[in-house]
């Protein structure tokens, strides 16, 4: 049977316009954006437009983006990055309970150097409060960081008004937006956030490409020292092939949203149509990514169904160990009961996906049920 991809969260395959665009830096283009001289300056030039394209997608200025390996190395960047620099000031940071491990991680680090981390919950939906946020904050407090929309659920943050509260107490807030550039519209501006992680592999561009806004006059300590490049913020020859393929996908990012989400509503009118009660959406009804549907099958296995489906391509919410099930942190977070849990199955759909697609799969969810 032909292969489905309902995993676009994970990854993405690359778009034929980023290869495209890519291409002739592979054979062409190899001077270093750093020489003055004629194989440099090019070079150069499609960093610039790249980085250009890049802070379009979230309406910045392009002197505040700064490239990097990805989501993880823009979050380390951003968390170690403004702690390290700023510890004299503080060392209070405050978080979510469900942020990726590329947040929780880097924290619980920080813990061990001297940082004290307040660990936020959230409501039945998986929203953080903004109101529990600003309890949090103590006079020591630094930094907040709250994820923009979950991986897991694609439930989305209420952004705006935390960033209005960093904004009234001085603290710098940081968003981690690598499920959500190229999927809901972006403005850092209007989001108030002082800084912001994206990640290349999640909007149709290559593994390996990422970037961190890093608004004008935040300081941060770089992660890696040697010349000054990217402004100082990540020495090392800049990977142009890498960053112009981000920036083609920044470009052409968004034009078949519209789409999508005509898809993905289809998709859950069809599983509730067939399956009724016996399915749980997990997350926001509503305020959630327009490609992102984590559904629960009550009292099923999500893995069990999914081994019966080897031509599907999707992730569970719950892992077995040794005959137990175990939820993932975000629906244990979440409060989600384990008969409901243990059933999750997170479908996330892409630009290439089609309704004949959805059509196959909801069949072979009735056989494998």
């Amino acid at each position: 049977m032909k292969k489905v991809y309902f995993d676009y969260n994970a990854s993405t395959p690359l778009a034929p316009e980023v290869v495209d665009t890519m291409q002739p830096l592979l054979n062409d283009f190899y001077g270093n954006p750093s020489a003055l001289h004629w194989a440099g300056r090019p070079v150069k030039e499609l960093l610039h437009n790249a980085r250009k394209q890049v802070a379009e997608i979230i309406s910045c200025s392009p002197s505040e983006i700064t490239f990097t390996s990805g989501g993880s190395e823009a979050n380390n960047l951003a968390l170690k990055g403004f702690f390290f620099k700023n510890q004299h000031r503080g060392k209070h940071i405050i978080t979510s309970k469900i942020e990726h491990p590329a947040i929780i991680n880097p924290c619980k680090f920080l813990e061990k150097v001297g940082a004290k981390v307040t660990y936020v919950g959230v409501d039945p939906f998986g929203r953080v409060s903004p109101s529990e946020i600003e309890k949090a904050i103590t006079k020591e407090t630094i930094l907040i960081t709250i994820m923009h929309s979950n991986n897991e659920t694609g439930t989305l943050q209420p952004i705006n008004e935390i960033g209005e509260i960093a904004d009234r107490y001085g603290i710098v807030f940081h968003t981690d937006a690598s499920q959500s550039v190229g999927k809901v519209p972006v403005n850092v501006n209007e989001l108030k956030v002082d800084m912001l992680t994206i990640a290349g592999h999640k909007l149709y561009a290559p593994k390996g490409i990422g970037a961190l806004f890093i608004r004008d006059g935040v300081e941060l300590e770089p992660l890696i020292h040697g010349a000054g490049h990217e402004k100082g913020m990540r020495a090392g020859t800049e990977n142009t092939l890498l960053a112009v393929g981000l920036g083609k996908a920044c470009e052409i990012a968004g034009t078949p949203l519209e789409k999508i989400k005509e898809l993905t509503d289809y998709f859950w009118n069809q599983i509730k149509n067939e399956f009724g009660e016996m399915v749980v959406l997990n997350g926001h009804p509503e305020d959630r990514l327009p490609n992102t549907l984590n559904v629960s099958f009550v009292r099923r296995i999500g893995q069990d169904l999914l081994d019966k489906i080897p031509h599907l391509a999707a992730s569970t919410g719950s892992a077995c160990h040794a005959g137990s099930i175990e939820l993932s942190p975000v629906l244990k977070e979440m409060k989600v009961p384990e008969e409901v849990g243990m059933g999750a199955i997170r479908f996330s759909l892409g630009r290439y996906t089609t309704k004949e697609e959805i059509d196959t799969v909801i069949e072979s969810l009735k056989a494998s049920i």
